[in-house]
């Protein structure tokens, strides 16, 4: 008899593409089960250490992280980190009492699964892209169920464990109706006028942050209206680029924590292609230039984008090209309203709502066998 009050564990992080889907679980979890005790395990010094807390959710953290792929002295540390963080996840995973374990993705993710499936805690995987990870593969061997967002998955998975439920996104960000106004206020920016957004990803994008500061003065000249989320590292550097040349149609910020409303303001966004900023965009229907991360695993962020792009879906600019060909066509979608209608309409199809309440139902259902 399952208990009324189930102990999960969501584990992963390190970027906003694992910590803001592991939330929207949380909380479609609590919405099921408000008695149920969740607790997270992240890496330490990562961003879920700050993220998961802020939203008022427990979390723990690892001794953990990636191996990198040039020689470097850190990966010497790299089994011993593993072997340390194995043994912590099982002490925690042991002292919560877990019902069951959940993995979004992420250094800690791996650790803690593999702690879970030792104790013959029950476990679920949450795939958010179209080419697994090799954690996430390995895990997967284990897991009782895979969550996907893509079809044809079996290439990576066993495919009885398969169930297709999409990428869950933040609900909170997604609800933008009426809000543009607000929007404006928030960002300090005129809400009658045309906005670019761009975004990088939770922690900003170099390469695209570079090609802006270069169209700076184009992008005043034709007054275009900006919204910049830096990163940590580059903001006080887009600052005094915009400063420098006296642009003030511009708000530069590291991080955006009212994503509704900079969604809401925005008429064209400029993004990675990472698979929750594709699901959060199509699921508030924005027209978009994807700028695929050149460097993802096996150009995961180029296929996801080619998929929406063979579907009229969104724009697409190889990183390398982006300083030569994003300015024309930047200007290009903003001045044919009918090109971003279209845009909009047709990314608007690839949404699923309800991603984060199927995926609970999973977790809930592997609670009470």
């Amino acid at each position: 008899m399952p208990r009324p009050d189930p102990h999960i564990i969501i584990s992963g992080g390190g970027t906003g593409g694992h910590i803001f889907p592991a939330l929207a679980i949380a909380r479609a979890l609590k919405k099921k089960l408000p008695q149920a005790q969740i607790l997270f395990i992240g890496a330490k010094g990562k961003m879920e250490m700050e993220k998961v807390p802020a939203a008022g959710f427990p979390i723990k953290g690892l001794w953990i992280s990636g191996l990198k792929r040039e020689l470097s002295a850190g990966n010497l540390m790299f089994p011993l980190k593993v072997m340390h963080s194995l043994f912590k996840a099982a002490c925690i995973i042991r002292r919560f009492k877990a019902d069951v374990a959940v993995g979004v993705g992420g250094y800690a993710s791996g650790p803690a699964l593999r702690a879970a499936g030792m104790l013959g805690i029950p476990t679920l995987i949450q795939e958010q892209n179209s080419f697994p990870g090799i954690t996430n593969k390995l895990l997967g061997k284990k897991a009782e169920k895979i969550c996907v967002a893509y079809e044809g998955m079996e290439k990576f998975f066993p495919s009885h464990k398969i169930i297709i439920t999409g990428n869950p996104v933040r609900k909170e960000i997604i609800e933008i109706q009426g809000k543009r106004g607000e929007a404006g206020s928030h960002f300090s920016l005129n809400a009658e006028k045309k906005t670019v957004f761009v975004v990088g990803g939770s922690q900003g994008a170099y390469s695209i942050n570079t090609c802006i500061e270069m169209l700076l003065p184009m992008l005043k000249e034709n007054r275009v209206q900006l919204l910049w989320q830096t990163g940590r590292n580059f903001e006080q550097r887009a600052k005094d680029a915009c400063q420098k040349i006296g642009y003030v149609n511009v708000k530069v910020v590291d991080f955006i924590q009212r994503m509704d409303l900079a969604y809401a303001l925005a008429d064209l966004v400029i993004s990675r292609a990472g698979a929750i900023a594709i699901a959060e965009l199509a699921a508030v229907s924005k027209p978009v230039i994807f700028i695929p991360l050149p460097t993802a695993a096996e150009d995961h962020q180029m296929k996801n984008a080619r998929r929406l792009e063979a579907k009229e879906a969104a724009m697409v600019i190889i990183d390398q090209e982006a300083k030569e060909k994003l300015p024309a066509l930047l200007l290009q979608l903003l001045r044919d309203d009918a090109h971003r209608e279209k845009l909009e309409k047709q990314i608007g199809t690839f949404a699923i709502a309800d991603a984060d309440d199927k995926i609970a139902d999973e977790i809930i259902a592997l609670i009470k066998k």
